[in-house]
């Protein structure tokens, strides 16, 4: 999670006195991996008394009445979110090396379970007033209500169950540049690519924190048709750019999630890279699909964005021609726009180069497809699963989501500046995501997803 912030801030409440700098809040909620001090302070229930009535609630309405009471009064002249020239401090921190005992419950059912794997750390008043602080630690709301922070310097300890992970493949244009390098443009979407959201079934278990190490796979691969396959560590080691949202309550087995109710069921967004093995991939992937060139890392970014706060940024779904089945089309926008970029610092290099720069909102299949589809079958979801959205790709070049695409399988070098090239990630490469949503003197930051390449270890 990276260094932890200690000791208490100059207002005593424990906010973090960086907003919008660095260190702080910089393309960030409230930090770029840091957990904020308090955090390991554990579970520690707030008492009604200081319990503030919310203006601008910083989660998603199904789970605020379980994080504040209700409000005594509406707050008539809130805008959503408020307006300030600093980052929004909209998100909740992911402890995914923190297993608590504390559980979040609501009125679906299976949202509590004695199988902690994932926690969501929140400051109960999450920044919701933070643009709006007067000396002496105290802050107005936009309507002029006082609102301090719950509880003072500390944090409650949301956890969520057991969490699966799914990885969709959901851009056209990645898919198509996916099928012109390996199938021919006659041949570059699949037949049913225009037809449902396809994804496969991830590894939970290696999904990691910004800040974790990526270890370089080793494995079986095939890099000569005409030889024998041989064993050794991954040389075609790539990077994907894309985003993820948390399942928020879940769904029974056998009852499927109807479409018109999917997004009741989805919390909030990271960002994430989805390390590859290409060569390891390649090998394996048929019949079955992704399995060892998948599966030895993901990494998140560790503040979760809840989707009240990216409401603002919805944009129009795109045109989806031939009209997908009734079970999947839906009019509510649920397209969001998303600046994303990918920099990358190779072992002698003083500055990261940018390497890609794309938005969210060139998605084909929606988050609300993706989980309708994920359930049809009868499939249930739980809080806490992680639902990817697959490699993000814009139209241009400058805004493919990896670098097989950026290298076009390897056959161009990418300029790092300095003399330095990559078409595939070196030892000591560190690879690093950004994304944020920009409004109208303030913007929305999801932090940062970092990782970085160490050699790989052979068996004995």
């Amino acid at each position: 999670m990276g260094a932890e912030r200690r000791g208490r801030t100059s207002d005593g409440w424990g906010w973090s006195q960086g907003w919008g700098r660095g260190g702080g809040a910089r393309d960030g909620a409230l930090g770029s991996g840091a957990e904020p001090r308090g955090a390991r302070s554990g579970r520690i229930q707030p008492s009604a008394a200081r319990r503030p009535a919310p203006c601008w609630p910083a989660c998603p309405s199904s789970l605020w009445p379980r994080i504040l009471t209700s409000p005594s009064k509406t707050c008539p002249t809130a805008s959503f979110p408020p307006q300030t020239t600093r980052d929004r401090g909209s998100a909740w921190p992911l402890a995914t090396r923190s297993w608590t005992s504390a559980s979040l419950s609501t009125s679906s059912p299976g949202l509590s379970s004695p199988n902690i794997r994932m926690s969501l750390i929140s400051r109960l008043s999450i920044a919701s007033w933070a643009s709006a602080r007067p000396p002496g630690g105290r802050r107005e709301s936009p309507c002029g209500i006082c609102c301090p922070p719950a509880v003072p310097g500390s944090e409650t300890t949301r956890t969520l169950g057991d969490g699966d992970y799914t990885d969709f493949y959901s851009s056209r244009q990645h898919a198509t540049n996916m099928g012109i390098m390996f199938r021919g443009s006659e041949n570059a979407l699949v037949p049913n690519w225009l037809h449902l959201p396809v994804g496969y079934h991830g590894r939970a278990s290696s999904v990691v924190v910004s800040g974790t190490p990526i270890r370089r796979p080793t494995g079986q691969m095939r890099p000569d048709d005409a030889k024998p396959p041989v064993f050794g560590p991954c040389k075609l080691l790539d990077m994907e750019l894309e985003m993820a949202f948390f399942v928020g309550p879940g769904n029974n087995l056998g009852e499927p999630i109807p479409i018109s109710r999917a997004h009741e069921h989805i919390f909030g967004m990271v960002l994430m890279n989805d390390w590859s093995a290409r060569d390891i991939q390649k090998w394996e992937y048929v019949p079955l699909g992704p399995f060892l060139g998948k599966s030895f890392g993901t990494t998140i970014s560790p503040w979760v964005v809840p989707m009240d706060a990216l409401l603002p940024f919805a944009v129009p779904n795109p045109e989806q021609d031939p009209k997908p089945l009734p079970y999947l089309r839906h009019d509510r926008p649920y397209t969001f726009d998303i600046n994303l970029s990918v920099t990358l610092k190779g072992e002698g290099m003083s500055q990261a180069a940018t390497i890609c720069r794309s938005n969210f909102k060139y998605m084909y299949w929606t988050m609300l497809q993706q989980l309708t589809h994920h359930s049809v079958n009868g499939c249930n979801l739980r809080p806490g699963d992680l639902l990817a959205s697959g490699t993000i790709s814009g139209p241009e070049p400058e805004s493919f989501g990896s670098l097989l695409e950026l290298s076009w399988r390897g056959t161009k070098a990418i300029d790092l500046g300095n003399g330095q090239t990559r078409k595939f990630l070196l030892d000591g490469d560190e690879v690093i995501i950004t994304g944020h949503c920009q409004g109208d003197g303030y913007r929305v930051g999801f932090g940062q997803c970092a990782g970085k390449v160490l050699p790989a270890l052979l068996p004995a």
